[in-house]
This record gives structure tokens, C-alpha cells and sequence, in this order.
């Protein structure tokens, strides 16, 4: 019989029992009868495939895999009549029916689904044969053929079945013509194109579907499937409804992937086309049993507004230039040559607005057009003074919060980090080590690679973008060149969803202040912020330091971006008693004075303190003890001045400090010997400073310190001789310290050192031996030159060392743009 055929003699010969064991009980089960009469209706069908295969009597059917599990339920099931025969009614319990009862309906389900695979299995076979099997299938019971959407034909029908993209495009002619290189390639391929929803993926993958030459390859295999949120069982039933094939009721994954591997398997000289379309995360098991049976002339193309790295590069599909966004709004506005002055004037304010989002630029011109000139004008005067897009056109906020929605139950601490960033201003890149501050405190993500990990799956999901100054990802856990950019229209949804919940329930409250025009609910003191756990206040070049009075009792994080020579913090600050995180950034051309420093005093929870180009003469002036104190980090701040005043008192101010930071600080020139005070302190990151040329000789003293960084401080010319007595330290970094000429010579006492990054150091010709003593060695990272000096006689006695060599074009060209 068919199943003897396709699984083996045991399976064949355990249905058999089955079937003599159901019909010889039917009549006597009463209890039963139905379910058992539904049981045998199942097994029929069987009996009715098996006498139209034997009408091609010629045909060695292949053998499918993974029936195993199915010849133990028969045997299990067989075992169940045989119960069910001697099971008599004043005997039975209101408990043990329901019981025997499901157990007959899980069976029943079970053939079903072995009847489906089977049907497909035999279909294919037969098909990959050029056997005609239509007068087969019209014999097949009427039950089984309700279950399929169509009739199966031996042509495949697939490219017919693709949606027209629309009769408007612009801005992906060049897309179109690299993926169509990649696809016309005689060799397995998956494309991944990505991007925000709206942008356009979609409209891509069917243009490229209708290209000429793809036909010519693809011809009739071209299929085009929109995945969503469809479960795989459900995705390999449409791929089933458009190849023409019978749609089987797939009930679990692992029978849909058996039947998409004898799909695949279609001659090697036919090139297949599997286009899947909104490819949600939850989907990549698809892809990974896709990736596991290409072959040659299987290509794969993926849309999707996440990114799928393990299946190669992604695609990213952007947003417009400005010719195109033009065009594209003229169109949607249904712009004509009937146009006044004011309305070209108009069209390029709208279009600036909606930064290059396709969506966006769609919406609008829609909803403006063939309206008068004033409506154009209230829209534009609308969004100039801050109006979201977002608040007014459902769909495009429907549209992109649909890549948050996603991360709601999978991913909660995910969307919470994609709210934070709308905390810095607008067309600003955010240093990712801000982010770690905020997210330590808020999250609890303790470890650096946490936050960075992070920012990956909002950059995977197209929410964010990570990069770096030089373009490349680092190997040491050194992230002050990361920063995260966003399109403007993801802030916006952002700060839509803050906005969701009342002033006083608000776990973030963000304010842009232009001018000093503050918020009404502030100046009046209505809905006081009461549950808020993240302040961003930004203002402009034009704002005074006239704030209001504001109680924050839960507010652990500070986020203050301003733009003007002289800055204020507000006097609320004093009562922010659970704050942790302050992080202040100048966004104008010079550094800062920062005034009212010394509020920080009465915050008994401030962990971590963020200055960016602020004069630090202007904070030292104030003395203060910050005894919960942790970490600084100072980015190119001016603090020359602050190191030299011998009245600083470093240890009393910050008892407890156990990381400093020193980034792009031009005029650091020596480090205070004070600075060795902190006993404390484990992280010493000196980075950048392109005038540092010593460190102090007391710099032993820090023996509690474990990370070491100078990378960059390009005059430094040698490290003191009391380093060798720290030897708690792991990491030692002297990258790109061009004037380095030796290290050490007791380098080797330092027993804990762990890693040693030494690229670019170009006038090291050298090293000590006592290297030989440093037994815990396990990393070296170098270039090629100084690769060189762990050669002889270092090499052979470090057996457990291993160098790694990067190359880096370091420059300092970006500089002027900061």
C-alpha cells in the first residue's frame, strides 16, 4: 500500500492492524461510535490513495523521513480500540470517557495530517516524474480534496501570482540593478533588503520580480510570498496554493519543512525565485531551514525592517534624496503646472520637513492635495514649530510603531532603550558610552557589552544605527568612537510614545525648549511630574536660565543638552535626591561655563557624571564631596587649568571614584599627581590627548587599577617605572602612541596583565625581556611591524600567547567636524 511504499513495511503492517481493529470494534463500542465511525472515514482514504498509486504500478516512490512518530501513535492507537472494544457503559465514570473520547480525536487529527504528507509526497513524486496525475486526484475522497484551496496541474504556476508594483516609483532604479546582479548570479543567494516600514521594500522586491531579465532566468519558478506575521506552517501553505500544488493542513513545523524540501527539489537545471516578503523576527527558523537546502540557482530574497546578519549583508534601503522626495511629493499632491510661486516654495519646506521618508512624503502630499493654498501653509506652520507628523496622519505612526510593537512582550527592555534615545537632540549623533551611563542605572546592565548588545537589536531592527569614527568595530571593549544616529522620524515616535500617558505618570518627560518658551503644564505647576525616572531638557542658543521650580522624587537619570557659552543648571536639581546619572553636553562651537555646580553636593545617589566641552575651571572653582561618586568622563572639555590648581583636593572629592574618563582633551598636558590619590579607582582612560607627554611618576600607586587606556595621547613617549607595581592590572592600551619609544623594564612584575593592545606604536623597536615573567599573557593586539618584536626569544617561551593583528588607517581628519 502507499504507506509501505513511501515508509517502510512496519508502517504499512501497523496501519493494517489499525484498521482491522477499528472496523471490527465499531459496531460494538457504542460509547464510541462516532468517533470511531470518523476514524474509519480517515483510514478510507487512506485505502482510496493507496488503490489509485497502484494504478502506476512502474513508479518507485522515494521514502520520506520522519514517520517513525507516526507508527508509534498507530501502535498506540490500536492499542486505544482495543480498550475502547471492552470498555461497557455502567462501567464507565464521568471521567474516563472524556479521557478516551480526546485521546480517539487526537488520532483522528494525527492521520490527517499523515494523509496530507503523504498526498503532497506521492503528488511531487509523481510530478518530478512528468506523470500526469489529474485523473489520480479527481478519485481522491471529496473529504481530503475540501481540505486544498486548488486543483493540482502540472504547470507550476508562480510569476503570474506577483502583485503589480505601483505605476509610481522613484529612487530605486539603482537599487534594482544591484540585487538583480546578485540574483542573475548562477549560484545560491540570500538577499536581505531592509529598512524602516514605508520606505519602500516591498515596491522594491516586486519590481525586481517584474525586471525583464529575472523572468528570462526565473521564468515560471518566481514566487512571491508576504509573510508577516504568518506562522511557517502557514507561509509554506501559500508557497503550496501558488506552485498550483494541493494544500495541505500542516499541524506542526517540522512536517511543513519536509514538504518544502521535496518542493526544492525540482531539477538543478530550473532556477528557483522565493521572494519572502515582511519577514517579522520571529521567523528567522524559515530562513535557517531555507538556508539549509539552497543549492545552486536557489535565490532568496528577504524585506524585512529587521536585519538578519547570519544570512549574509543586509541591504539597508534609506530614504530620499532631496530630487526624488520632491518628485515623489509632486506626485503624491497631485502638483500641477497650475501652481503658484509660494507653492513651490511650500513643496520644498514640506518636503525638507519630512526628512527623506518615503511614507511620510506620501501622507502629507495626500492630505494636502487639491486643497488651497492655506492648508498648505497651516501644515507647513504646523510642523515648523515642532508639530509631530505623527499626531495627525494614523497611518504612518501605525506604521512605524508596528517595529515596536514587536519588541513589546520579546524584547521589553529593547523598546524602553529605543525611547531613551530621543533624549538627545534631533540630527545629533549620541555617544554610546552616554547610553551605557544611562542604561547601567535605569536597567541595571552593569557590563558595557549589555548596552552595546543593545543597540545591535535596535540597529537589526533598522530603529537605530550603531557606527563608529574609523568604520570599524572594536576588539576591546573600547566604545567611546561608537555613536547611534536615528532618522528624525523614529524620534518623533519616540517622543509620541512618551507622550502617551499623563505629565504626572511619565516615566520619562522630554522637553525641547526654544527661546524660553517652557511648557504651559510647567509654568502653572499643573500635573506634577511625580513617577518620572528619566529629565531631558534641551534648549537652544536662545534661551536664558529662567527656570521654574519642579519636583522630580523618582528621577534617577538628567540628560541637559544646550547650546549656549554659559549655562545654568536649574535649581530643581537640588532636590533630585535619587539621581544617579547627570549627563551634560554643549552643542555649541566653544566650551562651556557650567554654573551652579556645586547642587551636586546634596545628591547622595549620584553614581555618574557625563561633561562634554565644558570648561572644568569654571566646575573645580566649587569644592564638594561626591561620596557616592563613581565615574567621570570628561569629552573634549578644557581641564588644564582645573589639573594644575594645586587646591584641589581629588581624594576628598571623590572618596570613592572607581573609573575615569579623559577623551579629546587638546589641553591636557600632565596629569596631576593628586589623581594617584584614588585608591579606589580600577578604569584609567586617558584617550586623544594629543599634548600629553608624561604621565606622574606616583602613578604606581593606583594598584587597585585593572584597565589602563592612553591610546592616542601621540606624545606620550614612555610609560614611569612604578607601573610595574600594578599588578592588578588586565588590560594595558597604548595604541596609536606614536612617540612610545620603550616600555619598562620591569615591565614583567606587573603578574595580573592580562592583554596588551600596541598597534601603531611605530618607534617601539623593542621590548624588555622580563616580558618572559608576564605568565598570564594571553592577547596581544598589533600591527604588522610590531608583530616583529614577539618573536625570538619571546615566542617560544609565551605558548599560551596569542597576537592578533588589525589594520588601521588612523587619522585625525573627522577632528574639524566636532
Amino acid at each position: 500500500m502507499a504507506l509501505a511504499a513511501v515508509g517502510g513495511a512496519a508502517l504499512g503492517a501497523v496501519f493494517g492492524t489499525l484498521l482491522d481493529g477499528v472496523v471490527a470494534v465499531t459496531s460494538k463500542a457504542i460509547m464510541f461510535k462516532s468517533h470511531l465511525r470518523d476514524l474509519k472515514f480517515t483510514l478510507d482514504s487512506f485505502q482510496q490513495v493507496d488503490e489509485d498509486v497502484g494504478q502506476h504500478p512502474n513508479i518507485v516512490f522515494s521514502p520520506m523521513q520522519g514517520l517513525e512518530r507516526f507508527r508509534i501513535q498507530m501502535e498506540k492507537g490500536a492499542q486505544l480500540v482495543d480498550k475502547c472494544s471492552k470498555v461497557r457503559p455502567w462501567k464507565l465514570n464521568a471521567f474516563k470517557k472524556p479521557m478516551y473520547t480526546s485521546k480517539l480525536v487526537a488520532l483522528n487529527a494525527s492521520l490527517n495530517t499523515l494523509l496530507s504528507v503523504l498526498t503532497v509526497h506521492i503528488i511531487s513524486d509523481l510530478r518530478a516524474r512528468m506523470i500526469n496525475v489529474e485523473t489520480t486526484l479527481n478519485h481522491i475522497d471529496a473529504n481530503i480534496v475540501a481540505q486544498y484551496q486548488n486543483q493540482y496541474q502540472n504547470q507550476i504556476r508562480g510569476w503570474c501570482a506577483i502583485p503589480e508594483p505601483p505605476p509610481f516609483t522613484v529612487g530605486l532604479d539603482v537599487r534594482v540593478r544591484e540585487l538583480k546582479m546578485e540574483l542573475l548570479r548562477d549560484e545560491a543567494s540570500m538577499l536581505v533588503v531592509t529598512g524602516l516600514g514605508g520606505c519602500g521594500k516591498t515596491t522594491l522586491a516586486q519590481m525586481i520580480c517584474k525586471d525583464q531579465k529575472v523572468k528570462e532566468k526565473f521564468k515560471d519558478y518566481i514566487f512571491f510570498i508576504t509573510v508577516s506575521k504568518k506562522s511557517n506552517c502557514l507561509v509554506v501553505q501559500e508557497l503550496c496554493r501558488k506552485t498550483g500544488s494541493l494544500v495541505p493542513s500542516f499541524q506542526e513545523e517540522a512536517i511543513a519543512f519536509n514538504w518544502l524540501q521535496e518542493f526544492l527539489n525540482i531539477p538543478e537545471q530550473d532556477p528557483i525565485l522565493l521572494v519572502l516578503d515582511d519577514v517579522y523576527p520571529d521567523s528567522d527558523s524559515l530562513l535557517d531551514k531555507l538556508d539549509e537546502v539552497k543549492r545552486p540557482n536557489h535565490n532568496i530574497l528577504v524585506t524585512s525592517r529587521v536585519q538578519f546578519p547570519r544570512f549574509g549583508p543586509a541591504y539597508p534601503l534609506g530614504t530620499l534624496e532631496q530630487g526624488d522626495a520632491m518628485t515623489l511629493f509632486r506626485h503624491s499632491a497631485s502638483w500641477t503646472d497650475r501652481s503658484s510661486h509660494i507653492l513651490d516654495n511650500l513643496v520644498e519646506q514640506i518636503v525638507q520637513l519630512c526628512k527623506g521618508f518615503p511614507l511620510a512624503i506620501t501622507t502629507i502630499g495626500r492630505s494636502v492635495c487639491e486643497q488651497p493654498t492655506e492648508i498648505w501653509e497651516k501644515r507647513v506652520a504646523e510642523l515648523s514649530k515642532g508639530s509631530s507628523i505623527l499626531d495627525s496622519e494614523d497611518y504612518l505612526l501605525a506604521c512605524l510603531k508596528s517595529s515596536l510593537d514587536a519588541l513589546d512582550e520579546r524584547m521589553p527592555i529593547i523598546k524602553e532603550c529605543f525611547i531613551d534615545l530621543a533624549s538627545f537632540p534631533e540630527d545629533r549623533s549620541i555617544p554610546a558610552v552616554a547610553l551605557i551611563d544611562m542604561w547601567a542605572e535605569l536597567y541595571g546592565l552593569d557590563e558595557d557589552f549589555w548596552s552595546i548588545a543593545n543597540i545591535h537589536e535596535l540597529t537589526n531592527r533598522n530603529l537605530a544605527n550603531l557606527v563608529t569614527r574609523n568604520g570599524k568595530m572594536e576588539l576591546d571593549s573600547y566604545y567611546n568612537e561608537h555613536f547611534v544616529t536615528q532618522h528624525d522620524m523614529l524620534r518623533n515616535l519616540a517622543i509620541h510614545q512618551t507622550g502617551q500617558d499623563i505629565i504626572g505618570q511619565r516615566k520619562r518627560l522630554i522637553i525641547d525648549i526654544c527661546d524660553d518658551n517652557l511648557p504651559n503644564w510647567w509654568k502653572e505647576h499643573k500635573n506634577k511630574p511625580k513617577k518620572t525616572r528619566l529629565l531631558s531638557i534641551s534648549t537652544d542658543g536662545s534661551s536664558s536660565a529662567k527656570w521654574h521650580n519642579m519636583h522630580l522624587p523618582k528621577a534617577e537619570v538628567l540628560v541637559l543638552n544646550f547650546q549656549t557659552e554659559n549655562y545654568v543648571l536649574p535649581k530643581f536639581v537640588k532636590r533630585m535626591s535619587k539621581l544617579k546619572v547627570l549627563i551634560v553636553t554643549n552643542y555649541g562651537v566653544l566650551q562651556a561655563d557650567l554654573s551652579n555646580f556645586n547642587l551636586l553636593g546634596s545628591l547622595p545617589n549620584l553614581k555618574r557624571i557625563r561633561l562634554e566641552r565644558i570648561s572644568i575651571p569654571s566646575v573645580s572653582k566649587n569644592s564638594m564631596q561626591l561620596k557616592s561618586l563613581q565615574k567621570i568622563s570628561l569629552f573634549m572639555c578644557s581641564v588644564g587649568q582645573a589639573f594644575s590648581n594645586s587646591s584641589i583636593q581629588i581624594l576628598e572629592a571623590f572618596p570613592n571614584l572607581v573609573e575615569l574618563n579623559i577623551d579629546y582633551c587638546n589641553d591636557l598636558v600632565e596629569l596631576p599627581a593628586k589623581l594617584c590619590d584614588l585608591i579606589r579607582l580600577k578604569k584609567l582612560s586617558i584617550t586623544n590627548c594629543h599634548k600629553l607627554s608624561a604621565l606622574p611618576k606616583e602613578i604606581g600607586q593606583l594598584d587597585n587599577v585593572e584597565v589602563l587606556r592612553l591610546r592616542s595621547c601621540v606624545n606620550l613617549e614612555g610609560l614611569p617605572g612604578s607601573i610595574k607595581n600594578l599588578t592588578r592590572l588586565d588590560f594595558l592600551d597604548i595604541s596609536n602612541c606614536f612617540s612610545m619609544k620603550e616600555l619598562p623594564e620591569d615591565i614583567g612584575e606587573m603578574s595580573g596583565l592580562r592583554k596588551i593592545n600596541m598597534g601603531q606604536c611605530s618607534r617601539l623597536k623593542e621590548l624588555p625581556l622580563s616580558v618572559l615573567h608576564l605568565g598570564k599573557l594571553r592577547e596581544v593586539i598589533c600591527d604588522d611591524e610590531t608583530k616583529e618584536l614577539w618573536g625570538e626569544p619571546f615566542k617560544p617561551s609565551l605558548t599560551n600567547l596569542h597576537i592578533t593583528v588589525v589594520k588601521e588607517d588612523f587619522n585625525l581628519n573627522w577632528l574639524h567636524n566636532l
